[in-house]
């Protein structure tokens, strides 16, 4: 077991939030086609494409999706964005498809004040979310 003075910390407001942690998230889907529409819609304007579109697994980016097996629960996936903007164009993107907002652009002052983020349900309810880590203007 390791102890908390064992654990690698770093300041979040300093942290290279750009640094890749993850390779890549696959999330089983209940309609393909839905979450591809979904998906098309809100990674446009986070400038992540449309890699792969077969006919049991699409792949956005670093994101895969498939229909394969019973939908994944209770994730939460968060999308790099470039700047404020493009967060605001991923909320507005997918409010304008009938997402479900849960959490409307603004800095979530709790975890860093360089963190603003915009959160929306997929249409099987996981938590997407658009961040970026920059300085109030």
């Amino acid at each position: 077991m390791t102890s908390d003075d064992d654990l690698l910390t770093a300041d979040p407001a300093t942290y290279d939030w750009w640094r890749p942690t993850i390779d890549h998230v696959h999330l089983r889907v209940r309609d393909l086609a839905a979450s591809r529409r979904f998906y098309g819609a809100v990674l446009r304007p986070l400038g992540i494409p449309l890699l792969l579109d077969a006919e049991h697994l699409v792949q956005f980016g670093h994101l895969a999706l498939s229909a394969d097996k019973a939908p994944t629960t209770g994730a939460h996936v968060a999308f790099p964005a470039a700047d404020r903007a493009a967060v605001d164009a991923f909320h507005a993107a997918g409010l304008a498809i009938g997402a479900t907002d849960n959490g409307g652009p603004g800095v979530r002052e709790a975890y860093a004040p360089v963190w603003y983020a915009a959160h929306l349900l997929d249409p099987d309810g996981t938590n997407i979310e658009a961040v970026v880590h920059e300085p109030p203007v």
